[in-house]
């Protein structure tokens, strides 16, 4: 890509300051790229021009920035981060929009509620430790042939398709106050499990196979770090990639596990 300003569709140059750190448990230090973008870039192209030209702006030599991507296309969930203090994917994120001139900073940080592995990768392993702890599957065992499936109705089909579009990208659960930073692996079964966990909660209590699990689901968000944790800041449901209706999600899983509470004192379980 060569040099030039943004008119006539001509290459520009955007500065890029990334919060970078060399490995779990050591210290971060911010590095400064002068990348040539041309028009239409996101910031994952502009991330392997740094990767080809790893130096900075003041002519240091540095290591190539490590971040995490797959699909490219807003589908994997892999490529999340923070753009200028706003969580989002970084292969949506066309720089025409975010650094429009010539000269135009972006700040690229990790998501600070995961663990960081290196620069702006993050282990979101303790994401899908939330979705194992509310069982977040339709049970379906045996090897054979089951036949054909419950059928859904229309309805039932337009809510839950909404629903499964979760990618377990994390956006909600960085935005989110009640997601508490923490690294210590023994402690996420008792932290708050997040908007992206209850909302796939209510996704296979609505299917007619995953319902089988709905009463396991529900004790598992009556308990500690579930849906009495939420304190309906809405957070997640503004910074949602696919428009999730997570508070929607918050509301139904609160109204059913109430339900469920009570029914459950009254059995003496």
């Amino acid at each position: 890509m060569g040099n030039g300003a943004n008119s006539g569709g001509r290459t520009r140059n955007v500065v890029f300051r990334i919060k970078r750190c060399d490995g779990p448990g050591k210290p971060s230090r911010w590095e400064a790229f002068r990348v040539p973008v041309e028009p239409n870039a996101n910031v994952i192209s502009c991330l392997n021009w740094i990767a080809a030209h790893p130096v900075t702006m003041d002519g240091r030599p540095t290591t190539p920035v490590v971040w995490d991507s797959n699909c490219l296309e807003e589908v994997c969930g892999a490529c999340t981060m923070v753009i200028n203090g706003r969580v989002r994917q970084s292969c949506s994120c066309l720089i025409d929009e975010y650094a429009p001139n010539d000269g135009d900073t972006i700040t690229l940080e990790p998501m600070s509620k995961f663990p960081v592995v290196r620069d702006l990768w993050v282990d979101r392993q303790r994401l899908f430790e939330g979705l194992k702890k509310v069982k977040a599957w339709a049970p379906i065992d045996g090897t054979y042939s089951l036949g054909d499936g419950p059928r859904e109705s229309p309805a039932q089909q337009h809510v839950r398709y909404a629903l499964s579009t979760c990618m377990s990208c994390g956006c909600c659960l960085e935005a989110c106050p009640q997601y508490l930073k923490e690294e210590d692996a023994s402690k996420w079964d008792t932290a708050f499990v997040g908007a992206a966990i209850i909302s796939q909660a209510r996704l296979f209590n609505e299917h007619p196979t995953g319902a089988i699990l709905k009463d396991d689901r529900l004790d598992a968000l009556l308990g500690v770090g579930g849906i009495n944790d939420c304190g309906n800041a809405q957070n997640c449901v503004r910074v949602c990639p696919k428009d999730i209706p997570l508070t929607e999600s918050i509301a139904a899983i609160g109204r059913a596990a109430t339900i469920h509470g009570f029914k459950r004192f009254f059995r003496g379980a």
